[in-house]
């Protein structure tokens, strides 16, 4: 592993009761004093094994996580976070896919989908999901000095990461304050999570949907999507630039090269 700005703990195989187990990483900032006084915010990352070491990403770049983040908390421009990184399995489409957007009609469509990626299975995201917030985050709030309450706990991802986040806020708005879905992949079963989202989205109260994309490769496919989540974002009355931003990447490509490069955007809305 390359060298890490900050520590990084690594639990594999973590296991659930709900899903298969996986590998989980830890990072927290230096300084760092588990019994200190400085309580810290959570963020939950997806495809956990992008986040801090080339050699672990599966295109050989990571997301720098580790550097900006302490670049960031060094600089006062976020306050104290530690980063949960959640591996990703051979089961990722499966547990990313929204699973309430799947009722009604679009399930077959979508299930034919999977099958063409010659995935075996069921979507089975809100198991994902009960396993993050009900294995998971007790764990993290018991074993590290976390901020508890709600307002401290964020969740991040990109691509189908991005929509399994956007799906967790609306789940879990009493646990989750905000979600980062960057090139959110929202063109799956024809925009289906679309309507799932107008019919789910918390109020903004105390709540942050931070949205993205590129405009190369798979990112060119997302802006006519996007458009659409935020008609839904304005109508459910988020207001730009306080609970709600999107940003248009102009020349951005679907990559983890490019989630890296912007980063520090995602994380200056949601923990500043």
């Amino acid at each position: 592993m390359d060298e890490v700005t900050g520590s990084l703990s690594h639990y594999p195989n973590f296991s659930s009761k709900n899903v298969p187990p996986r590998d989980i990483w830890v990072w927290t900032p230096i300084p760092f004093d588990p019994k200190g006084s400085t309580k810290y915010n959570i963020l939950f990352c997806h495809d956990g094994q992008n986040l801090f070491d080339p050699a672990l990403s599966y295109s050989g770049v990571d997301w720098g996580m580790d550097e900006t983040l302490t670049r960031l908390i060094n600089s006062g421009e976020v306050s104290p976070t530690l980063v949960v990184g959640i591996a990703n399995t051979r089961q990722r489409v499966l547990e990313y896919m929204p699973q309430k957007a799947l009722e009604g009609a679009s399930a077959e469509k979508i299930q034919l989908r999977i099958d063409q990626l010659r995935i075996k299975g069921d979507v089975n995201s809100d198991a994902y999901l009960k396993f993050i917030f009900e294995e998971l985050k007790p764990y993290i709030d018991k074993n590290f000095p976390t901020h508890a309450d709600f307002g401290h706990s964020y969740m991040l991802g990109s691509s189908m990461g991005g929509l399994i986040s956007m799906y967790a806020l609306c789940e879990y708005p009493a646990l989750l304050s905000g979600v980062a879905c960057l090139s959110t992949h929202w063109p799956i079963g024809e925009g289906v999570s679309l309507r799932y989202f107008r019919n789910h989205i918390p109020p903004p109260d105390g709540h942050k949907f931070y949205f993205d994309y590129g405009t190369r490769t798979l990112d060119s496919q997302y802006d006519v999507y996007q458009k659409r989540a935020d008609r839904i974002l304005r109508e459910k009355g988020y207001q730009p630039g306080k609970d709600w931003v999107t940003w248009k990447w102009e020349g951005a490509d679907h990559s983890e090269k490019s989630w890296r490069d912007r980063l520090d955007t995602p994380l200056k809305f949601l923990l500043g």
